[in-house]
């Protein structure tokens, strides 16, 4: 099957063989969803336009001929006041219809993956948190042996990136702006206890796995990032090597056009350690598309 996954900033797309429930082939492209979305409260054309050529593109990777179709989207399609003709223009132009999905079941199909992943990892755990820092919003899931705690937050890299002009003002407003976060898993904490292990998925904290192994966006390979683990330092340490890199070595490092959003999601991550009070945190490269192939196949 095909599962893509439309996200503020990232498509998504990876065909599954359910027979194996392993992904055979996986594409994604940044297409900017969010872009302008917090100043007009609209998905732009230009965005629209270009998610119908990443689709367009995806076709000429992934086997959309024959095979099932489940097709999802978050939250600049939640919040985008012209979501429904943004997404019937897409159909009409690529023929993949999406589903808007919620905060909440965002959250559940992401620990789907996450949990799916852990078990190839033969990580043992029951209890950790994870974290799936987005575009549009940042998912918060406590997996608690058998109960599950999860919410989702309207704080992504997009949205922060585009509201506050510079990085010394994201990080002045971070603890306000996730004081909603911070209280959540306070709450989670004192009724519940200590979790084990922090996890993290999405860009960001991939994005610095990759440059801790010495990979860059082209040379990005999955199979190594997952299971990576770092420590609460080095989110900053990576931040301040982008911060001395020429501007051509940045979009060797992290992909074009890619810097200031990678380096607002750093910023968000490092204070989530601090809200978590965790030193280390463990990346997966599984999130949302997989959940939705795994549960799809199913």
């Amino acid at each position: 099957m095909i599962a893509i996954d439309l996200g503020s900033n990232t498509l998504r797309a990876v065909q599954f063989d359910c027979a194996t429930m392993k992904s055979v082939i996986a594409y994604e492209k940044v297409v900017k969803t969010a872009d302008g979305l917090m100043a007009s409260g609209k998905v732009s054309d230009e965005a629209t336009e270009r998610i119908i050529i990443a689709i367009k593109e995806a076709k000429t990777k992934l086997d959309f001929s024959l095979l099932p179709i489940c097709a999802v989207t978050t939250e600049a399609i939640r919040r985008a006041s012209n979501a429904q003709a943004v997404l019937s223009k897409i159909k009409a132009k690529t023929g993949v219809e999406f589903e808007i999905i919620s905060g909440e079941e965002e959250a559940r199909l992401t620990l789907i993956a996450i949990k799916n992943r852990l078990k190839h990892l033969k990580f043992s755990t029951q209890n950790f948190v994870a974290v799936d820092i987005g575009g549009g919003s940042t998912e918060l899931i406590f997996h608690c042996n058998s109960i599950v705690q999860s919410r989702s937050f309207p704080i992504g890299i997009v949205t922060m990136a585009q509201t506050y002009q510079t990085l010394d003002a994201i990080r002045d407003v971070l603890p306000e702006a996730m004081k909603e976060m911070r209280l959540f898993c306070q709450t989670v904490v004192a009724t519940y206890g200590k979790f084990d292990a922090f996890l993290a998925t999405a860009g960001t904290p991939t994005t610095i796995a990759a440059m801790k192994l010495g990979q860059n966006y082209k040379t990005y390979n999955p199979h190594t990032i997952n299971g990576t683990s770092l420590h609460k330092n080095e989110p900053e340490y990576y931040l301040d090597k982008l911060l001395s890199m020429s501007y051509e070595q940045r979009e060797i490092t992290v992909g074009v056009g890619r810097f200031e959003l990678i380096a607002t999601g750093i910023l968000i991550f490092r204070y989530l350690y601090t809200i978590l009070d965790a030193d280390w945190c463990v990346v997966v490269d599984d999130g949302l598309r997989e959940g939705v192939a795994l549960e799809r196949c199913r």
